[in-house]
């Protein structure tokens, strides 16, 4: 969320900034800075009630003392007056208060002055490439390999729930397996501690990291107990430190989790949706970060090289983009994702997505640091996919075909238990 004395004293520059988000913000910063202006107009006169108050109980302990008894009683019906205006200059406090709040979650976050502009992901720009495209002849997608071997069941998987929740077999289930715990050593081995969160969240979870209200209609909702099956493990993970002040010397906080994840993706039909491109269910590796606002970007080039070097670990091309404004999260200020080359569909699908979101979670969250000076101030918070595995796995299986079968990435041969599947 959105600092308020940052939109009442720079709204044109806010206004600027969003814009290469493609987003317009003029109307909502004005009725932001009008309830802000009667927010803070009723605030001033209700410290002066309570003022006029807090000086009339005094008199009225004085007169009684000195046996002025009506004066005293006209005076505790003006105190009695004055309860009634201060009780109704505080509900119009806390109207005012909702309002603001309910316009200030529209609001998205400002994108770093890196961002380039650009309304789609053909605008995005390319860091950098790496990796070796395979040499293939007559490669078959993903889908049909998994038809072929046995490893993955679309079809059973819309028996038991539906399209986009397939069933994992045999060697397919174990290099689902193998991969995660894979991710998981890898990123304890950078520093991160694995945590196990819950799959469901509460609200205010939701809101604290920003999917709520923003991306609500594509979150499962549990209704009968108010609860959201997670789209990331991002959302417990950050909400670990929801109302939390931590010490400078405790940073930078550093997580990793595995979990299922859950996205209606309402909307998403076509080719590209095909076989893992793009599931309600799927299992995603995660790392988040707490940091220090003077360190939160070097800290997200960190994040961009850990994950880089879990991908080349896998053999496969990848490229990485600094995404653009139209196409970057509600959330971020900065986002680089990874995308890995698909042989056989020929064409790049994203496998991560590494963010910093400033401080626009952590004033959401109320999660604070204390300075070296004792005051206290707003952390900054960053994720990144390491790694989502659908598109992981597709791009293994469809980059490593050959006539006798799949063959399995050298990494992952210890944790498979098996080098092809054939």
């Amino acid at each position: 969320m959105l600092n308020i004395k940052l939109l009442r004293e720079q709204p044109e520059y806010v206004i600027e900034r969003l814009m290469v988000k493609n987003f317009d913000a003029k109307s909502i910063i004005e009725k932001v800075n009008a309830l802000d202006q009667i927010r803070r107009s009723c605030q001033t006169e209700q410290d002066v009630v309570l003022a006029d108050q807090n000086s009339l109980a005094k008199e009225i302990g004085s007169l009684m003392k000195n046996g002025k008894k009506e004066e005293a009683e006209s005076a505790k019906m003006k105190v009695s007056e004055l309860k009634e205006i201060s009780k109704g200059l505080e509900n119009k406090i806390k109207e005012s208060e909702n309002e603001l709040n309910d316009l200030l979650v529209q609001l998205p976050n400002l994108p770093h002055i890196s961002v380039p502009k650009g309304k789609m992901a053909e605008d995005n720009v390319i860091v950098r490439e790496g990796g070796s495209f395979p040499k293939l002849e007559n490669a078959i997608p993903h889908w049909e390999l998994a038809k072929k071997y046995d490893i993955i069941d679309f079809d059973l998987g819309v028996k038991l729930t539906g399209a986009g929740f397939p069933v994992y077999k045999g060697k397919g289930a174990k290099i689902q397996r193998a991969l995660i715990s894979f991710f998981l050593d890898m990123n304890t081995r950078a520093g991160y501690t694995e945590v196990q969160p819950p799959l469901m969240v509460n609200e205010a979870s939701g809101y604290g990291t920003g999917q709520l209200p923003d991306k609500g209609e594509q979150m499962y909702f549990v209704g009968l107990d108010n609860f959201y099956l997670i789209p990331t493990a991002e959302v417990p993970v950050t909400n670990i430190f929801r109302d939390v002040i931590l010490n400078r010397g405790e940073m930078p906080v550093k997580m990793t989790a595995y979990t299922p994840c859950f996205r209606r993706e309402a909307g998403s039909y076509g080719k590209d949706v095909r076989g893992l491109n793009r599931l309600h269910q799927f299992d995603k590796v995660e790392i988040v970060q707490v940091s220090h606002p003077d360190t939160s970007y070097s800290a997200l080039e960190e994040m961009v090289k850990h994950v880089e070097g879990i991908v080349q670990s896998l053999g496969l091309p990848y490229r990485i983009l600094r995404l653009c404004g139209g196409d970057m999260s509600f959330t971020s200020a900065l986002t680089y994702d990874f995308e890995v080359y698909s042989a056989a569909q020929e064409r790049w699908l994203e496998v991560s997505s590494v963010s910093n979101f400033e401080s626009f979670q952590a004033n959401r969250l109320k999660l604070r640091y204390k300075d070296e000076t004792g005051k206290i101030q707003l952390a900054h918070t960053l994720n990144g996919s390491s790694l989502a595995l659908p598109r992981i796995l597709a791009a293994i299986l469809e980059n490593n075909q050959d006539s006798r079968g799949i063959k399995i990435p050298d990494v992952l041969k210890d944790y498979c238990g098996f080098s092809y599947i054939d």
